[in-house]
């Protein structure tokens, strides 16, 4: 799985102008299931994120979970992160997984977040949406299970 993990100071999702999910200080996470992924790489990267320590402590120095922080985390699925671009200039996504698996996937992330007692809000999979957000810091992190 991939996941590109932003620290924000709010973020929200809309689809069809209705607002799907919003959170304040926390984790937004577009995540894509890749072809092959399990349950076994959505809980690693569950448990990676929320382990994380990318907030500020009281020094400024970033020492500080999402959970140390009481925070909270918005996923929203992000297929584009599949994205080839070796091959001319238009991206191919043929190493994501099927829209079935990952919406499957998708939804398991996030009750894996919720399950470790993080208030988790999501998008709507295979929707068109709207994402804001306040990129805190700004720090934006990559994440692939492959690696």
């Amino acid at each position: 799985m991939r996941a590109l993990i932003q620290r924000v100071s709010e973020a929200s999702v809309t689809v069809e102008g209705s607002v799907v999910g919003d959170i304040g200080t926390g984790l937004l996470i577009l995540i894509c299931a890749m072809q092959g992924d399990t349950e076994a790489e959505a809980e690693k990267l569950a448990t990676k994120i929320t382990k994380l320590r990318i907030f500020k402590d009281d020094e400024g120095r970033m020492n500080r979970s999402i959970k140390d922080i009481g925070g909270s985390v918005l996923v929203v699925s992000q297929f584009t992160l599949a994205a080839d671009t070796s091959r001319g200039n238009r991206p191919g996504f043929s190493t994501a997984s099927t829209p079935e698996d990952g919406n499957r996937l998708y939804e398991y992330f996030a009750d894996q977040i919720a399950a470790q007692d993080i208030p988790t809000a999501k998008g709507q999979f295979g929707a068109d949406m709207k994402v804001r957000l306040l990129n805190d810091g700004p720090v934006t992190i990559w994440i692939d299970t492959s690696d």
